[in-house]
């Protein structure tokens, strides 16, 4: 698949050390999957609908895979989860919790509202780099995932 023209990886985070830190670790592999960043949960859902700012289908394409912090402000990411989830256009969506919980009532609630995989945030830029080269390597060289997922109007 053409790079260039490839969906891309839908980060919601609002850490900006965190997105900081993804960004210099795909910088540092040179993994060119282009990246958004939605920094909490409305934006993402403003994204992901193409609402407000992101009205564009064009400026705003469906991403290929989603990593969900779970803390967010406004809509938390569980929301966000739960709304992707139960929306027939989005569904076939990848989400991936990224979050520094280990709570197990959160590792449980991800799992039956949807979410493909838990990630606890690595502690040392080593692990950082190890997670985000399986994940590049798995979601974008292994797994086969939809063309394209097609939002169409309400």
């Amino acid at each position: 698949m053409d790079r260039s023209t490839q969906a891309p990886l839908l980060l919601i985070e609002d850490n900006d050390e965190d997105v900081e830190l993804i960004e210099w670790a795909l910088k540092k592999l040179s993994i060119t999957i282009p990246l958004v960043r939605c920094a909490d949960g409305e934006e993402a859902l403003d994204y992901l609908y193409h609402r407000n700012n992101y009205s564009d289908p064009q400026q705003s394409p469906i991403p290929a895979l989603i990593l969900l912090d779970l803390q967010l402000v406004a809509v938390d990411g569980l929301e966000v989860l739960q709304e992707i989830k139960q929306d027939e256009r989005l569904r076939m969506i990848p989400v991936i919790v990224w979050t520094s919980s280990s709570d197990e009532h959160d590792i449980e609630i991800s799992f039956k509202q949807g979410a493909s995989s838990y990630i606890l945030k690595p502690m040392s830029v080593q692990r950082l780099l190890a997670i985000i080269e399986m994940l590049n390597q798995y979601w974008f060289g292994v797994a086969t995932l939809p063309e394209k997922t097609v939002l169409m109007p309400e």
